[in-house]
């Protein structure tokens, strides 16, 4: 299992990339895409739409289950990832290219706080 350490994390194995105008762009990571199996399935946000950090932003699914994808901090959505929809298994083929979608944050304080490497490790090993 890969795990880039120029990345932050959540507990909900989600990545996050901060980009040089403080857009985050965020996908699921290796471990999650791991555990669902070959993915059959991607629902998008909607570009505008504003989540709370920790609300439902997407979806994933397997041939296993559906899963959530999370906003990592509470923002608005300035992107999607259209070739995902039309291609879910881009994300088993490489999970940390594939990203999902791009969100504008309220705050920098939301993404101070993600994990880092380190400890997104420490919580995979539980």
């Amino acid at each position: 299992m890969t795990i880039p350490s120029n990345l932050k994390y959540t507990a909900t194995h989600e990545w996050i990339s901060k980009d040089s105008d403080g857009i985050l762009t965020v996908g699921i990571t290796e471990h999650a895409q791991e555990l669902l199996g070959d993915l059959v399935f991607v629902e998008l946000p909607t570009v505008g739409k504003a989540f709370a950090k920790d609300q439902e932003a997407a979806i994933v699914e397997s041939v296993k289950a559906a899963s959530d994808v999370y906003a990592p901090v509470a923002g608005t959505i300035t992107e999607i990832n259209e070739p995902i929809v039309k291609s879910p298994e881009l994300i088993n083929q490489d999970a940390h290219a594939a990203w999902l979608f791009k969100i504008k944050p309220d705050s920098g304080a939301d993404y101070d706080a993600l994990l880092d490497a380190a400890a997104y490790e420490k919580i995979c090993q539980e």
